[in-house]
């Protein structure tokens, strides 16, 4: 999974932020990771870090490693951990979660079933992600655009 999406263009290069593509690593091994830790990782260790597969138990436990090992070297303490949600809305196809359908709506898109359905897990993860009330919505409906939703 090194796929970035068109709305992270402005910093993908730099890796000056965390991608969606690592962020759904970090909820999927249950790493808290701070934007103070991902700065203070060289650029290799980054494009490491996208790069690290983290979909079977054996790369979400040696992502988790990579994770935790690069903070504790420039932190001395390792990452907080985050609960795993053991069925996450991002990989259930079948149902457009409430609270995004309603973030949706206020931005004037209706996203059907079937629309939810045909989005790959990542997708779906960052378009959660982006309609939490406590993350900054301006790329919601740039994401619903590239996802060709709105």
């Amino acid at each position: 999974m090194t796929d970035f999406f068109e709305f992270e263009a402005d910093f993908v290069e730099s890796l000056r932020c965390i991608p969606m593509q690592v962020r759904y690593k970090l909820d999927t091994c249950g790493i808290k990771l701070k934007l103070d830790h991902w700065l203070a990782f060289s650029q290799t260790e980054r494009q490491a870090i996208v790069a690290q597969p983290c979909t079977t138990p054996t790369q979400i436990r040696e992502c988790y490693a990579l994770i935790q090992n690069l903070v504790q070297q420039y932190t001395g303490a390792p990452a907080s951990e985050l609960p795993v949600e053991p069925e996450p809305a991002w990989l259930q196809g079948a149902k457009v979660p409430e609270a995004l359908q309603t973030k949706a709506q206020g931005a004037g898109v209706a996203i059907a079933p079937e629309q939810w359905a045909g989005l790959t897990p990542l997708q779906r993860f960052a378009l959660l992600k982006l309609s939490r009330p406590s993350h900054e919505s301006r790329n919601f409906l740039p994401a619903l655009r590239e996802f060709h939703l709105a």
